[in-house]
């Protein structure tokens, strides 16, 4: 974490003039690979991703404790949300941006699954998973954690709620790796800020990566003080209400503030998919096309994606019967 600062840091102070108005632009041009471990190659771009999951694991253990959860249903919750977010994150990225060149062939089809590329020559190289999509990651953890509650039995709303307090620490940390891979880059600007990605061209662009990932950071602290300060809050006491219609009202009150804003609601699943997605679809308006076909979109392919999960935010945060009903089917947390 420190050493990513470090490097964010430097790189930050190595600025060269801007073309033609003398204004100062960060020159990004670090390399891929944070050091080695013998003859392997630690990359940024897989440490930041190993930091932001970490994070949010302990960031859900904490929560599971403080909400004293039996620790044996969260042992295997960790395996569920890695394998749903790499999955669903590769898939995503093969089928919503490149489905061209990966259903092209039986050889491109398996690069969808492997962390290989397959040279001109007929060999294979090494290469990681070059191309990893976040809505293909958020549907992957979705299904990851229905899985997950359906074998476990959890509420599944209490699961989300959880998951989605810990969500912009791994969120954060990605976008941070796409930074140092000079990846997802932006449109063309003269803002001071700018930075001129060596790796791609020599043009001052947006810093996409960076502004998504300092609101993620942002996102962390709205997500844990809205969960503390849901701990703390108190339903009003009734009163004697002369009249039927006035109990039933003082009931219904009582119930919705019970049932609202607390973890096991929704609220803070729909919030955290609100937050993120509605930022970021405006933020690809910075943004350079991913792919050929976006060009000449009036929405590229992040702000399509990103409006279903708006929807499911607002939805959640709403509430109603049917997310109950939704709970109740999966059954209950498990207390200590």
């Amino acid at each position: 974490m420190l050493q990513l600062l470090s490097t964010i840091a430097h790189q930050a102070l190595l600025s060269s003039g801007g073309v033609g108005d003398g204004l100062l632009f960060i020159t990004w041009n670090p390399s891929e690979v944070m050091g080695h471990i013998g003859p392997v190659a630690l990359r940024w771009y897989g440490m930041c991703w190993l930091v932001g999951l970490v994070g949010s694991y302990f960031m859900v253990k904490w929560l599971y404790k403080d909400q004293k959860i039996k620790d044996e249903l969260f042992d295997p919750l960790f395996i569920y949300c890695f394998i749903g977010i790499l999955v669903g994150a590769r898939l995503g990225h093969c089928l919503f941006y490149e489905p061209d060149y990966f259903l092209s062939s039986g050889t491109h089809f398996i690069e969808m699954f492997v962390p290989m590329h397959q040279m001109a020559d007929g060999s294979w190289k090494y290469t990681g998973y070059a191309g990893l999509a976040s809505h293909g990651g958020t549907l992957g953890l979705m299904i990851a954690l229905w899985l997950y509650c359906r074998n476990t039995k959890m509420n599944i709303w209490h699961v989300l709620d959880d998951i989605a307090i810990a969500t912009p620490i791994a969120a954060c940390f990605i976008r941070l790796g796409n930074l140092m891979n000079s990846e997802i880059i932006g449109k063309p600007t003269d803002v001071p800020w700018a930075f001129i990605f060596e790796q791609v061209d020599n043009v001052p662009r947006h810093p996409g990566q960076l502004y998504e990932a300092l609101a993620y950071f942002c996102f962390i602290f709205v997500m844990f003080f809205a969960y503390q300060k849901s701990k703390k809050a108190n339903p009003q006491p009734l009163t004697k209400a002369k009249g039927e219609q006035a109990r039933e009202q003082e009931l219904s009150t009582l119930n919705s503030q019970l049932s609202t804003k607390k973890v096991g609601s929704g609220f803070f699943f729909g919030l955290v998919l609100t937050l993120i997605f509605t930022f970021r679809f405006f933020i690809e308006y910075t943004k350079a096309d991913q792919v050929d076909f976006e060009a000449g979109m009036l929405f590229n392919m992040g702000q399509l994606l990103s409006v279903p999960f708006i929807i499911i935010g607002v939805a959640c945060m709403i509430g109603g019967k049917w997310m109950q009903r939704l709970g109740a089917k999966q059954g209950n947390k498990v207390t200590k």
